[in-house]
């Protein structure tokens, strides 16, 4: 089937929506389906104030209306709460078009922690916004429990994946040069991400941080003694992955971390907050979510420090094992199982004004 994807949030970005989508889009397309990704590259765009690595659309509701027309498609799956997802909502809403959203980011906390207002403040937009759809995608349990007891209906579960032919332990390692114990955060570097807790640790070794952000020329130049190696990307991402000796994930926010799965993936073992992300994820006594799985992959412990010291101790080969429990081919199908259909609007072919990537 044809499946339209609309996101705000789209490369050069760099993030675990992102990632997703790419691998999504990847899995959909080994199974037969036609996936057309309505991202900001068919929109004028201008950079978000104080992030200008992300590209807002501007009147972005007359393409979108020309795109989902040419598109005709079968589904709609809404991932971003941004422009581009307010027009596809819009847009289905006016033509009897039911479509499905998902809720990737917690963005009334992060617009909390960016403004003088409360995250409770927000959240009666994000909830107008998702509930108009047939059921808002979210990736954990504890994310789906917060949102419906702030009113959203329809909550789905949909969990996350890795490919374990991209990020596993014999990926090799990257040629630094740091002493150990090397710990290694990856994701974006915004305030919102707590980086400091992890830069502040007290353990011996060398911190290392991957990626990009607002907050990376305040952070350099707070931490001259940190190693910040900006974007990196396939194997070069997989490498630093499996080079480190523990990956540390500060955040308290996130609604999933697909940081942390890579990361196990390469043999590395996890330090982190015991929050929304890391419970679910890896589980409160680091075991994982899964009954059929024992072995601590990861430490959960409100002393940063602590837990990353302890997690170095944690046996590399268990960690690539778990990840193994979270596969794209499940994710995919749940994805699939859960949009919402509709008989085709019209027959107008996928061709013409825009070339739509498939």
């Amino acid at each position: 089937m044809q499946i339209s994807i609309v996101s705000d949030a789209w490369r050069p970005q760099v993030n675990g929506v992102v990632r997703t989508l790419m691998a999504l889009k990847r899995q959909l397309r080994q199974m037969g389906h036609h996936v057309y990704m309505i991202t900001p590259e068919f929109f004028t765009t201008v950079p978000c104030p104080t992030y200008p690595e992300i590209k807002l659309a501007i009147h972005a509701a007359p393409r979108m209306r020309t795109l989902m027309n040419r598109i005709n498609a079968d589904a709609v799956h809404i991932a971003t709460e941004g422009p581009l997802g307010w027009a596809a909502r819009s847009w289905c809403l006016k033509n009897g078009m039911p479509f499905t959203t998902a809720y990737h980011t917690a963005f009334p906390e992060y617009l909390a922690a960016r403004t003088p207002f409360r995250a409770d403040l927000f959240y009666p937009i994000y909830r107008r916004f998702h509930n108009a759809g047939s059921g808002v995608f979210v990736a954990t349990a504890t994310v789906r429990a917060s949102l419906e007891n702030r009113g959203f209906t329809n909550v789905i579960p949909w969990t996350r994946g890795v490919d374990t032919n991209e990020f596993n332990p014999n990926i090799g390692k990257s040629d630094w040069c740091f002493e150990g114990p090397i710990q290694l955060y990856v994701g974006r570097v915004a305030v919102e991400k707590n980086i400091e807790a992890f830069l502040e640790s007290d353990v011996d070794g060398t911190k290392v941080v991957v990626g990009e952000g607002p907050a990376l020329e305040t952070l350099k130049a707070a931490y001259p003694e940190v190693h910040f190696l900006g974007a990196l990307f396939g194997k070069d991402l997989a490498r630093a992955y499996a080079t480190a000796d523990v990956f540390v994930f500060p955040s308290k926010t996130d609604t999933f971390g697909l940081v942390m799965i890579e990361a196990l993936a390469c043999g590395t073992p996890v330090a982190a907050y015991p929050v929304q992300g890391p419970l679910d994820v890896v589980g409160e006594d680091g075991c994982g979510p899964f009954e059929a799985w024992s072995k601590p992959i990861a430490v959960l412990n409100d002393d940063l420090g602590l837990a990353i010291r302890k997690a170095l101790d944690l046996r590399r080969g268990d960690c690539a094992a778990f990840a193994h429990n979270y596969n794209w081919e499940t994710v995919a199908k749940q994805f699939v199982q859960s949009l919402s259909m509709h008989e085709p609007l019209n027959d107008i072919p996928v061709q013409g004004l825009y070339t739509l990537p498939s």
